[in-house]
């Protein structure tokens, strides 16, 4: 395989976790008396551009179908993060009702729903017909398909360069990495401003976040493997943040390059100086992660099989992807795991693909009490901790395993 930056040999295997099926393919009931598809998960890093990447064996168009299941909007923490981000925006570049709002991978309008609020003109560019719908029910505009550079530039041509393109968590899940980033420096007006969220590549490797590989996941990205991405297609950096967000995020601001007309800030250069002391670009790095991802799947299935033992009941919270490939990671089933509660109406009454274990409303976990509930989305424990507080009145407890296993004390 070849990077899909750079084009070098790839050699260096950052982690192998088997083979899954895709991770947001939940099954619907009839399914289940159906063969699944599973494929291997496999993650190899570039010594040439430094990008951490997926071996391709799916299509990206196969992954984010019709029935996709991500809806944003369901976390409340997620909702209070694009308001805040909206409300940033607007006051640090001085959008007006004159400028225009593009978002990629709008998902479900969330964060457009602030921007239409503000009475700021936007589009939401969304390739997933089950998001898309639920955007439009907001009254946004959704250009249904995958963002590239021939989409950027029929949408400038018909309307212009945009003021701002936020592009939240979907820099990782495109496989033409290159095609995709040109096609913001296409669709930006000569002012305009980029802005990326995306997981930390240092933060997976200092909290062992293997959960966060996945197949719609094609990259796994550093601050030094952006800044080199959006060199070579025609954006410059020239600012970065470091948020909480997804367990560890950086957002970058980044502008045409043949513009400049934003001072870049010290903070890229001091985030890329400790990116180079912490490895981003050594071999060394890389190598024992494997090791510390089997010690996490050992952790947990220790923990299920000794409840098990004791008679304990079992079920998770969050029907998320990153819990999917830890559930097939470990080999979890419904024996260890009864069931798995989620809120997106899209998911309710499906499996959860490859271990099929039920996923259900938030009553029946009140309705059975189990002793454990696993909380799979880690990145919302303190969301999740509040919210579910109840579960202390029958002497149940929260569970997370990443970066390590964890039962947790009862909120007061």
């Amino acid at each position: 395989m070849k990077c899909r930056h750079c084009d070098a040999e790839l050699n260096l295997v950052f982690v192998d976790l088997g083979a899954a099926p895709p991770s947001n393919a939940y099954l619907t009931a009839a399914a289940l008396h159906a063969p699944e598809t599973w494929y291997p998960l496999r993650v190899l890093v570039c010594e040439q551009c430094w990008l951490v990447q997926t071996e391709d064996f799916a299509d990206a168009a196969e992954l984010f179908d019709a029935d996709y299941a991500y809806f944003s909007g369901v976390s409340a923490t997620w909702r209070v993060h694009v308001a805040e981000y909206v409300s940033n925006m607007i006051q640090r570049f001085g959008l007006t009702r004159e400028s225009w709002v593009v978002e990629v991978a709008a998902n479900d309008g969330s964060l457009l729903e602030c921007v239409v609020a503000s009475g700021i003109p936007c589009l939401g560019i969304e390739p997933t017909a089950s998001t898309a719908r639920a955007a439009r029910a907001k009254g946004i505009t959704v250009v249904e398909e995958f963002f590239g550079t021939a989409s950027a530039k029929r949408l400038a041509a018909e309307r212009g360069g945009a003021s701002l393109i936020a592009a939240n968590n979907v820099l990782a899940h495109v496989p033409q990495i290159n095609d995709f980033v040109r096609g913001f420096a296409e669709l930006l007006a000569t002012d305009g401003v980029a802005t990326f969220e995306f997981p930390r590549l240092p933060a997976l490797l200092e909290q062992s976040q293997f959960d966060t590989i996945y197949h719609e996941h094609f990259s796994y990205l550093s601050l030094t493997a952006v800044a080199r991405i959006f060199e070579a297609n025609g954006l410059s950096l020239f600012d970065v943040e470091t948020l909480t967000t997804h367990g560890g995020s950086y957002r970058v601001f980044a502008q045409r390059s043949d513009a400049g007309c934003h001072r870049v800030s010290e903070r890229v250069a001091q985030t890329l100086r400790l990116e180079e002391a912490a490895g981003m670009r050594a071999t060394t790095t890389y190598a024992g992660f494997q090791a510390r991802v089997e010690r996490a799947k050992n952790e947990l299935l220790a923990f299920l099989l000794e409840a098990k033992r004791e008679g304990k009941r079992v079920a998770a919270y969050g029907a998320a992807a990153k819990g999917n490939t830890l559930l097939n990671f470990a080999g979890v089933r419904p024996d260890l795991i009864a069931f798995v509660v989620d809120r997106s109406p899209g998911k309710i009454g499906k499996y959860l693909p490859g271990s099929r274990i039920p996923i259900v409303a938030e009553d029946q976990l009140r309705a059975e009490t189990p002793d454990y509930v696993l909380l799979l989305p880690w990145n919302l424990t303190d969301e999740l901790r509040q919210q579910l507080n109840y579960v202390q009145q029958w002497g149940g407890r929260l569970v997370t395993c990443i970066p390590r296993l964890q039962v947790w004390e009862p909120v007061n």
